[in-house]
């Protein structure tokens, strides 16, 4: 590649594909309400940091016939099978339900019943839910969280949920708005975080064009994470953020020594990747946004 095709490279759009799924029923419904809100957000958030969002959002009322179908004889329509396959190539995924006999949809359980443990591997997936009061928010925490766990995805430490009532007071769509954008770009961050760590993301021509994150010393991140181990209240930012661009930040080169390779520093190290898991973060970060009202 000359010089000419590398700058035409590195100029090139950055692009994730961004994939909603609404298990609401009606039309229109709360749930889509509350995928649209997330939805802008997350674009903008994106947008934000030069990455263009690919988005696409999935009405599973829409597949109803189509997912029941697949259920009992194994075979998904192609429409379905569109649906499913836009869920498996995702960056990002944003789930939202309605509460129905204080659980998720059966709808919406039976469209993920579809997707095998492990073709969601590392994907980042914003959970939401809906319904006639806040009393219904844990069934994010007890529902929809264990789901995407066993799917091997990557739930995000925050939920929403909206209730009925807040829909008609400014106050709670004002609400609403604001708690969506904190789930946005928490999941933003998980995807950035995650397509550096895979060493690229896509461009319009399919080429790699995110640069490496900086590495973060153990101390530090161990202090970062001991710093936001209070963010999980409502109304605060509860994902640790980074917004501001890692490259700008003018971290040093790290070179290896001698020292690095001690029995004592590969043990630290060898602890450090054992508890800095997204488990672990989830312990300590995990937690349905609710009203106030």
């Amino acid at each position: 590649m000359n010089a000419t095709q590398s700058s035409a490279t590195a100029a090139a759009p950055q692009r994730v594909r961004l994939v909603a799924v609404s298990g609401g029923l009606g039309s229109p419904s709360s749930s889509r309400l509350l995928v649209d809100r997330i939805v802008s957000h997350a674009q903008r958030s994106l947008e934000a940091h030069g990455i263009a969002a690919e988005t696409e959002v999935i009405e599973l009322r829409e597949l109803a016939v189509e997912i029941a179908h697949n259920l009992v004889t194994g075979f998904a329509e192609p429409r379905l099978r569109a649906a499913l396959d836009a869920v498996r190539a995702a960056d990002g995924v944003i789930a939202v339900s309605p509460v129905f006999n204080a659980s998720i949809a059966g709808l919406f359980k039976s469209f993920f019943d579809l997707i095998e443990p492990g073709e969601l591997r590392g994907i980042p997936i914003a959970m939401g839910a809906t319904g006639g009061s806040a009393r219904h928010s844990l069934v994010i925490e007890f529902a929809m969280r264990p789901l995407f766990a066993y799917l091997r995805s990557i739930p995000m430490p925050t939920g929403i949920f909206a209730a009925t009532e807040e829909w008609g007071s400014a106050r709670g769509s004002d609400g609403i708005d604001e708690r969506s954008a904190r789930v946005a770009r928490e999941l933003v961050d998980a995807i950035r975080h995650r397509l550096w760590a895979d060493g690229g993301a896509r461009s319009s021509g399919g080429d790699a064009v995110l640069s490496a994150l900086p590495v973060r010393g153990g101390d530090e991140a161990d202090g970062a994470a001991a710093g936001d181990s209070a963010a999980s209240a409502p109304g605060d930012d509860s994902t640790a953020r980074m917004d501001d661009d890692p490259a700008a930040a003018g971290a040093p080169t790290i070179a290896a020594t001698t020292a690095d390779f001690s029995r004592r520093s590969l043990q630290d190290q060898a602890k450090r990747e054992e508890h800095d898991t997204f488990a672990d973060l989830m312990s300590k970060f995990a937690g349905t946004e609710v009203g106030d009202s």
